[in-house]
């Protein structure tokens, strides 16, 4: 029983050591790669924006009816094409 829980222990320390480590590292590689970037100028020097959700801008209803008349077709063929493979 003992044994067990010793090899227990000793397993999730030396997982929770590698994961720190890759942590660490990985951030490490990050940094150099940023700054080895920004001095060849692949870059700008003010780094990149943070990612920002693309929102559209409001559609009237004819552009939204439109869409779902689109959408209706895409669906229709799409159910077609299957029922035709799977008789």
């Amino acid at each position: 029983m003992t044994e067990g829980l010793n090899l227990m222990l000793i397993g999730m320390g030396f997982v929770f050591i590698f994961l720190t480590l890759l942590v660490f590292v990985t951030s490490i590689m990050s940094r150099i790669i940023t700054s080895y970037e920004k001095n060849v100028g692949v870059l700008p020097e003010e780094g990149i924006s943070s990612p920002t959700a693309v929102i559209s801008p409001a559609m009237n209803q004819s552009q939204h009816a439109n869409d779902d008349k689109n959408l209706i077709t895409v669906l229709s063929a799409a159910v077609h094409k299957f029922r035709s493979r799977h008789k």
